[in-house]
């Protein structure tokens, strides 16, 4: 199971307000790799507040005109959203899970074949740190400096011992760099 985000270089996946991503630095290249990604994952897991903002900008108009293959792509994936609040979940391919976040990743991670892939969703993906159920950190770092945001990392417990797996370096100045346990 891999968490995959995009940070500032300050450390920020969103600016102080909610989907304030603007400064995403996104060209063909990151398209090539986001459907690459895609592509290897069986499953994506979302918390409630990023799964609502997905679910509607991947269903839309906008997404199916800009990032055809990638709105083809998270349409079509199968989707996990986590919330104790929501009564459904509208967004095609998606189930909603209510119980025990750990317990019921735990399940889903024995069934799969494929990746299991978290998108933002900080909420989610820090209690996921917390319980040790997460295999693989994909950061894609932004030339961007924003000062202030939402970090993505909120855990309550000490980041595990990560190391550095690969890295790549993209055109526009992003670079990915990708953790796996020590």
């Amino acid at each position: 199971m891999y968490i995959f985000n995009m940070l500032t270089i300050d450390g920020f996946f969103e600016g102080t307000n909610k989907w304030e991503i603007s400064w995403h630095n996104v060209d063909a290249e990151f398209h090539e790799f986001a459907a690459e990604q895609l592509n290897e994952t069986g499953m994506l897991l979302f918390g409630r507040v990023t799964y609502e903002g997905m679910a509607k900008y991947w269903t839309s108009e906008t997404a199916s005109k800009n990032d055809p293959l990638i709105s083809q792509l998270m349409n079509s994936v199968p989707k996990v959203v986590f919330s104790r609040t929501m009564s459904k979940a509208d967004w095609s391919n998606t189930r909603l899970i209510k119980g025990n976040v750990s317990e019921e990743v735990q399940k889903l991670k024995s069934e799969g074949k494929k990746d299991i892939g978290i998108l933002g969703s900080a909420n989610l993906a820090s209690s996921l740190i917390d319980n040790s159920l997460i295999d693989e950190y994909r950061i894609i770092i932004n030339p961007v400096v924003l000062g202030k945001g939402s970090p993505m990392f909120l855990t309550t417990r000490p980041m595990p011992n990560i190391k550095l797996l690969r890295s790549r370096i993209f055109k526009s100045g992003n670079v990915l760099l990708t953790y796996g346990p020590k």
